[in-house]
């Protein structure tokens, strides 16, 4: 039985393929389903099948100030899979732009203040982190993927701090024991964030003209935590997935 759902918010067909192959590898599982927001609708049903949800990244950003009916409908799928994992009914672990939407969810601020570019960052767990079996093994500090535009302007209330640094002080939180919310993308290796940018090199997240330069510097990092953290994930939520 399929245990995990990888829900898809990415418009580029071929970058959305590549980041469900990265949600697998990372989790560390034969096989994750997957549901594409941006072409089906939130089935609840469906949605109680499953034991874990990650959620993949998105060039969509909280804070766009017009926004198309498809986006305003994923935000609102993304809003109803945030309140299950909330109440517990199911593990979700949300990335990169839905950060944004989890945090707008529990009445929080969403700002374009502490943007990242694309590149290999260092970010540290908290205190708070230290019992939580999905960030705890990884204390006290660990290199992951970054490319943002918004963020988190404050932890929201109800939430618990897992991961921070000076760039962009919300890097992660917990709401519950279900919940988990990273502002950055845990699955990629650095070949598979490098092919990433392919798709995303006029948009914003680095400058087009030193694309190559970004790239070799991303290749070249040693970036495996964030993967451990996914596997952690599967381990803890959805043991019965295991390879």
């Amino acid at each position: 039985m399929v245990s995990l759902l990888y829900v898809c918010v990415r418009p580029e067909l071929g970058a959305a393929d590549a980041e469900h192959a990265s949600f697998r590898r990372a989790l560390g599982v034969d096989v994750v389903d997957r549901l594409d927001l941006l072409t089906e609708r939130l089935d609840p049903a469906r949605l109680a099948r499953y034991r874990g949800v990650v959620v993949g990244g998105s060039p969509f950003n909280v804070t766009d100030p017009a926004k198309s009916v498809e986006q305003r409908r994923v935000e609102a799928d993304l809003e109803s899979i945030a309140r299950s994992a909330a109440a517990g009914e199911i593990a979700a672990f949300f990335t990169c732009f839905s950060i944004g939407v989890v945090t707008r969810m529990l009445g929080g601020e969403v700002t374009s203040a502490t943007p990242e570019s694309a590149s290999a960052t260092v970010i540290e767990t908290t205190a708070a982190a230290a019992d939580d079996p999905i960030f705890g093994p990884s204390a006290p500090s660990l290199t992951v993927f970054t490319a943002h535009k918004e963020s988190a302007a404050a932890l929201p209330d109800g939430a618990v701090l897992l991961a921070t640094n000076a760039a962009c002080p919300v890097q992660a939180y917990r709401v519950g024991t279900h919940l988990y919310t990273a502002q950055f993308h845990p699955e990629p290796t650095p070949r598979d964030f490098a092919d990433r940018m392919t798709f995303y090199r006029t948009t914003g997240y680095f400058d087009p003209e030193e694309f190559d330069i970004v790239q070799r510097q991303v290749l070249a990092a040693s970036v495996t935590e964030g993967a451990a953290l996914l596997r952690r994930f599967a381990e803890t939520f959805a043991p019965a997935t295991q390879l």
